[in-house]
């Protein structure tokens, strides 16, 4: 069907191309960018729904993705500022698996995930029902779960009080070391409080 509609058009625009042409006109220069103009028009006209129809047909044959789309790419925070959200842990299955930094991730270690800390960083994790604390070096990215602001392994959840059964707590990441893009580090606002 689609096919037909797309001959017929092409045959419409054909027969009135003579015609036009072969208009009786004193001007030569008009004639000419008139039949520029039609013939420009018409491979618009035949193209137009030929993209269309392409493009159905791609939507239609096109298996839908299971993968979610990648997050964009936050930029990254080195300003040693606390910051207050939900951490969460690191689950079983990235044990052993390769972080950001390209170590393995160990589920014993202070290896943390945050989203625009640098690499490197090592901050204060504060359990804020708890008051209890810890420290860890960012080596990993994420979490990439609203609300949550870091994933910590099992080992350094449990010095804070989170169990696997609770999850998510509410938390208070505050930075001690930042590195920085020239080699140098930055004290952060963790590193201005008591220690661990």
């Amino acid at each position: 069907m689609k096919e037909q509609r797309l001959v017929e058009l092409k045959w419409q625009l054909i027969a009135v191309f003579p015609f036009l042409l072969g208009m009786k006109t004193h001007f030569k220069r008009m004639r000419r960018r008139l039949a520029i103009a039609l013939a420009i028009l018409a491979a618009g006209l035949l193209l137009l729904p030929m993209q269309a129809y392409a493009a159905e047909d791609a939507e239609s044959q096109e298996a839908p993705t299971t993968e979610p789309a990648k997050p964009a790419k936050p930029k990254l925070d080195r300003s040693g500022k606390k910051q207050v959200g939900k951490a969460s842990i690191y689950s079983h299955k990235f044990a052993n698996k390769e972080m950001a930094d390209g170590n393995k991730m160990d589920p014993n270690d202070d290896n943390a995930a945050h989203k625009t800390l640098p690499l490197g960083t090592k901050a204060k994790v504060t359990n804020l029902e708890t008051g209890q604390t810890t420290q860890v070096t960012i080596q990993d990215r994420g979490p990439f779960v609203k609300g949550r602001i870091i994933d910590l392994p099992p080992a350094k959840a449990e010095e804070i009080g989170l169990t696997l059964e609770e999850g998510v707590t509410k938390v208070e990441v505050a930075p001690v070391e930042i590195p920085l893009p020239n080699g140098g580090k930055k004290l952060g606002d963790g590193a201005k409080s008591k220690n661990p």
